[in-house]
């Protein structure tokens, strides 16, 4: 393969690197100075290219394709101001650890630090949010120098789907021509084969293979003394992508006997994982409550994953005396209450996997029917209950949602009515949210970016704040020919407000905190080009919904709800899966 000059050699050897890697799509924004690695990524049969107009659509969009498949997705965009636009979705992609490879390309290192138009310090551009940086050297035809780019790439790739996975970035300078124009001598007859074309085999130049942390025997026996007790608890957080081993997982709390608390970002929670295991889902409604404060702690807590996305779970395992055990592949501590008391840095499949083998009883059946009867009486109460609420609205969501099905939430409420009702099922349903920085910037775009990687129907159930922040995302939906029923919950201002003290003082809580937009966004159905429904009672809704699922293409669905009479059914559910719970035997 001969090439016109060095910018265009030196971008094919990234995207091929990229490609061999099995890397299938890349994101990427138009620019100037990223002009050679747009076009060798466009010329690439192997990579389907999504084209975002905006930097900051653009990395979300990829972050949620990365978090839906657990593969990099990579990232391109032209230099100056372009690049920080990435910042916000690297910081989540970063704390949730999702892979992505940032490309951003850069002026010649001498127009640093000169006034030279479009050019900012893009050195380290995001601090310690990355797990590996590398200023690529400027693009020249040696042997070396093209070997040494094919490894950075591969060592890039590796590292961001490594233990942990992240965000990883590469600095990519080029000089004029940035176009695919002939430069006489530019590549030298004498550069070999291996340098300009990579393996002969279309193999990586460079293949990380990472090993897994696993306990000794030693070890082993001494955790499943621990763990053989009758109260035990498995608690399985936001899943890291690409999510949980659910089968040696499943046959640990078979093992073991324990009750699952599964959170709705856990992969577990639905899908029919109760028919193996005891899997909790209501627990946020009752848990730190007059409910439990008669029942006997756990002796014992296992958890995997994240940080539960309930505060009222994070609070009644700050409040036990248990022994806690947080099982991460990294060694990370993600516990904020500060009450475990055991970090084991092992993979949680190979944890499950001997543990099973090596508890000598299950736990006490009376205190797994506890749970069982507890989270029977919460959905009861849910089911019961006829008041129209957003609560309601994501348990109509998971209920209706076709199999299989990914359904992206928003922060603020609708990750927080997912958690409380959203109800264990047999539907295989994908939730993801963006909950290791947990903004509610981006979430439009992360939603479109997981369903470009999946066949299921899409659903994205969003706030209005959330929606106002990223509608420049709907985009998408054309352009990457993404489909999706987009469930808009439009409260007039941020309503989780409600749920904090400042409530109480107004001024300033109305002007300053929920602060009312009044937006009408019914014209961004047809600025976007889907149909746009408003609706305000529960049996609209579920119509709506239920067509939307059943019809090509995306809809808008507006809910308009009272926050404030939101959070008093909340609260009301709350009360009286307490006295139910309570009356339990």
């Amino acid at each position: 393969m001969s090439f016109p000059n060095r910018n265009t050699l030196w971008a094919h050897a990234i995207v091929e690197e990229i490609a061999r890697a099995g890397i299938s799509a890349v994101c990427i924004s138009p620019g100037s100075r990223s002009t050679p690695l747009t076009v060798a990524f466009a010329e690439h049969d192997d990579i389907h290219v999504f084209s975002h107009l905006d930097e900051r659509s653009a990395a979300y969009f990829a972050l949620g394709r990365a978090r839906r498949t657990g593969d990099v997705t990579p990232l391109v965009c032209t230099s100056g101001t372009a690049a920080t636009n990435f910042h916000p979705a690297v910081i989540e992609a970063s704390t949730a650890r999702v892979p992505l490879l940032l490309l951003t390309a850069d002026r010649p290192p001498e127009l640093r630090d000169s006034g030279a138009n479009q050019t900012v310090d893009q050195e380290k551009l995001y601090g310690d949010a990355v797990r590996w940086y590398k200023d690529l050297p400027e693009p020249e035809a040696t042997d070396r120098k093209l070997r040494s780019l094919r490894t950075d790439v591969g060592r890039a790739i590796g590292t961001a789907t490594g233990t942990p996975s992240g965000p990883v970035h590469l600095n990519v300078p080029f000089r004029k021509p940035l176009e695919p124009v002939h430069v006489e001598g530019d590549i030298p007859d004498s550069l070999s084969a291996l340098a300009a074309t990579g393996r002969t085999d279309e193999s990586p130049f460079v293949r990380t293979t990472a090993g897994t942390m696993g306990l000794g025997d030693r070890d082993v026996h001494r955790l499943a003394e621990a763990i053989s007790v009758d109260r035990g608890l498995i608690v399985a957080g936001p899943a890291d992508p690409p999510g949980y081993d659910k089968e040696s997982l499943l046959a640990f709390a078979h093992a073991s006997g324990f009750p699952v608390l599964a959170d709705p970002l856990s992969g577990l929670r639905f899908g029919g994982q109760n028919r193996v295991a005891p899997i909790i889902g209501g627990y946020d409604a009752y848990v730190n409550t007059d409910a439990t404060a008669l029942w006997p702690d756990p002796e014992v807590v296992i958890r995997f994953g994240a940080s539960p996305t309930s505060k009222p779970l994070r609070k009644y395992l700050a409040g036990t005396d248990a022994r806690q055990l947080l099982v991460d592949p990294a060694g990370e501590w993600r516990e904020a209450e500060f009450t475990a008391t055991d970090l084991i840095s092992v993979d949680p499949s190979q944890f499950c996997a001997r543990l099973a083998r090596s508890i000598r009883q299950p736990g006490d059946p009376q205190w797994r029917s506890r749970w069982v009867d507890a989270d029977n009486a919460h959905w009861s109460c849910v089911e019961q209950s006829e008041t129209f609420s957003e609560g309601h609205i994501l348990n109509t969501v998971v209920s209706e949602s076709p199999d299989p099905a990914t359904i992206v939430v928003s922060n603020s409420m609708p990750v927080r009515d997912l958690d409380r009702y959203g109800k264990p099922t047999t539907t295989s349903i994908t939730a993801l949210a963006n909950r290791g920085a947990s903004g509610i910037d981006g979430v439009v775009s992360t939603a479109l970016g997981a369903g470009s990687a999946t066949t299921d129907h899409l659903t994205l159930v969003i706030g209005d704040l959330a929606y106002y922040h990223d509608m420049n995302g709907l985009l998408a939906l054309d352009r990457c020919d993404v489909d999706a029923t987009i469930v808009l919950i439009n409260n007039d201002g941020g309503g989780i407000f409600h749920m904090l003290p400042i409530e109480s003082y107004d001024p300033p809580f109305t002007s300053q905190f929920k602060t009312p937009h009044g937006v009408d966004f019914e014209p961004t159905g047809e600025l976007y080009g889907s149909p746009f429904y408003r609706v305000s009672n529960m049996e609209t809704f579920t119509e709506r919904y239920t067509e939307s699922i059943t019809t090509p293409g995306s809809t808008i669905i507006e809910v308009q709800t009272d926050a404030s009479e939101s959070h008093e059914v909340r609260d009301n559910l709350q009360a009286e899966t307490i006295e139910n719970v309570s009356s339990i035997e």
